[in-house]
């Protein structure tokens, strides 16, 4: 087990630097590309702090991220009815294309990336991480 979290370790880095190269040509990072994603995935418009639990991440690094997105034109920040203080982050029309175009190029990328991976061999991979996951969520 020790092996296999390592080596997510290191797949994480190599991860986000290819997402980097990947989406640069859109002006995006592995970072906003990643909190585009979360809004893209959210049922219903999230707070930062929803966000970042989704994504398993600290509210701070989100925040810093939704602000950076916000200033690019690319989220906007509304009102929350259920809460004075913390905002709903939400798609811009500019950040839906570019979250969309993001989308569009990792398709290739995706899929010669799996190519000589079985669909077998993909679900028990997925199926340990999340059970590592849910077991670290209620640590």
């Amino acid at each position: 087990m020790t092996e296999l979290i390592l080596e997510t370790f290191r797949l994480n880095g190599r991860l986000l630097a290819a997402g980097d190269r990947l989406v640069k040509p859109l002006g995006l990072s592995s970072a906003r590309w990643q909190v585009l994603g979360a809004i893209h995935f959210s049922e219903t418009p999230e707070t930062v702090a929803g966000l970042a639990r989704s994504m398993g991440l600290t509210r701070q690094g989100v925040q810093r991220i939704a602000n950076e997105l916000e200033k690019d034109g690319l989220v906007a920040f509304q009102p929350n009815p259920r809460h004075r203080r913390a905002k709903l982050v939400v798609f811009t029309d500019k950040g839906k294309k570019a979250y969309l175009a993001a989308d569009r190029e990792q398709i290739d990328w995706i899929n010669a990336l799996s190519r000589d991976t079985s669909e077998h061999d993909i679900k028990c991979a997925l199926k340990v991480l999340e059970d590592l996951r849910s077991k670290l969520e209620t640590e």
